[in-house]
């Protein structure tokens, strides 16, 4: 009798389950998988390093980068930590602009995630469905902002302004006429706070869409339920955060246990899952939008009747106005140094961590008084999650590591940074 051996093959990174960039060599029995190895390196970024030859307020757009679908909380985790050593004091109205695009990015977030691991595991129309919704929240992006992705908008000491009273609107062109185009901006005419609240109140029959198309079909359930199961115990000592260990039935949330910001002015729940499959971490998610949609109609809510600043006054951190520092010739100094030379940050370190859409995102500072970080290491959410993929995939088939993949919700640019 020949001797079957296990054979070796190379899933990825051209893969489209892949996303690009992930490798895994998986040893095989037949078609079920004995081993899994995880190979990063193939997308470095190198933010660590940048960070530190970059000045505090110049490395702000590399956080939008690391994982670029949570942009703005990759953002506040880093604002957070410059603002403990500081002792920055952020405005009330600030925080609450904070919390609310918090709250939009970890929708788009699991949008994406969404329609990714449907079309993934072979649901095409869910993933159009979720970039229909993606688009509006991307437009509010822009609103603030003026980039629909990378916004670079939080800032330490509040954010760069306030939130704009107007919203842009769709010109008539060849392909939209201009009744086309009045229907389009209908929910334009107010303001940014206006267009959200239209959306939230949109969203929930949205969720709804999503749910009728997966959470009861037979064959979502055939791909997921009992896919990658990891008991609270494993969850915890695999260093999981976010849905995935929320999945396994562990309520851990940073904005409930940890409050940063005003988590501690808005109500909301904690959704956990039970037996800790794939299944139960998209049941969890889908929740997550709705608990989310919540905290913004609080946000809004809270920001229509409490105008102020949205920045520090203290112009050692925070420009002075525009005005001003055409006026007074000490502004003006402090506008020049603050854009040419930086900002100082105490000497000493700080660990600021946010629950991010994928668990919780660190940012370990270390400063030694100069206008550059000495230090900076990043905790990505994703790492741990990526390391536990061998043991999720033990036992199971090829098809089923798609699904386990997306289910971790990997996203390498936070991963490899």
């Amino acid at each position: 009798m020949p001797e079957i051996k296990n054979y070796t093959m190379n899933f990825g990174p051209q893969h489209p389950a892949a996303h690009g960039v992930l490798r895994l060599v998986l040893e095989l029995d037949g078609e079920v998988i004995v081993r899994a190895d995880p190979h990063i390196g193939l997308l470095h970024r190198a933010t660590e390093k940048l960070a530190e030859h970059k000045t505090y307020l110049q490395s702000v757009p590399y956080m939008d980068r690391l994982d670029y679908v949570s942009m703005l909380c990759n953002e506040h985790a880093y604002v957070q930590a410059i603002e403990k050593l500081t002792g920055i004091e952020v405005p009330l109205r600030a925080q609450y602009i904070r919390v609310m695009f918090d709250e939009i990015t970890r929708i788009l977030n699991h949008l994406m995630w969404l329609g990714a691991h449907g079309l993934d595991i072979g649901a095409m129309t869910v993933f159009l469905y979720c970039f229909r919704e993606r688009e509006d929240l991307m437009d509010a992006y822009e609103a603030v902002s003026g980039a629909r992705m990378h916004a670079a908008y939080y800032r330490p000491g509040g954010v760069y302004r306030d939130l704009p009273e107007s919203m842009p609107q769709y010109e008539a062109s060849k392909i939209h006429n201009a009744a086309a185009v009045k229907k389009m901006n209908e929910n334009r005419q107010g303001s940014l706070l206006d267009f959200l609240e239209d959306f939230t109140r949109r969203f929930p029959t949205y969720v709804d869409e999503y749910e009728t198309l997966l959470t009861d079909n037979r064959i979502w359930k055939q791909r997921t339920v009992g896919i990658g199961v990891v008991s609270p115990e494993r969850a915890i000592a695999l260093g999981m955060t976010g849905p995935m260990l929320r999945g396994s039935g562990v309520e851990w949330d940073l904005r409930k246990k940890q409050p940063y910001a005003a988590y501690d002015k808005v109500d909301f729940d904690i959704p956990v899952g039970v037996n800790g499959d794939s299944y139960d971490r998209y049941l969890v998610r889908v929740e997550e939008m709705r608990q989310s949609n919540r905290i913004i109609k609080q946000c809004i809510a809270w920001l229509r009747v409490n105008p102020g600043p949205v920045m520090t006054t203290n112009h050692k951190y925070a420009p002075p106005g525009r005005e001003s520092m055409k006026q007074n010739m000490e502004e003006l100094i402090h506008h020049f140094k603050l854009f040419t030379e930086g900002m100082h940050v105490a000497e000493g370190e700080a660990y600021a961590a946010v629950e991010h859409p994928k668990g919780e995102f660190g940012i370990y500072l270390v400063s030694d008084g100069a206008n550059k970080p000495y230090r900076l290491k990043i905790r990505a959410p994703g790492f741990p999650h990526l390391a536990a993929l061998d043991e999720m995939v033990r036992g199971h088939m090829i098809a089923d590591v798609v699904t386990i993949i997306g289910t971790q919700d990997i996203v390498f640019g936070e991963i490899d940074r």
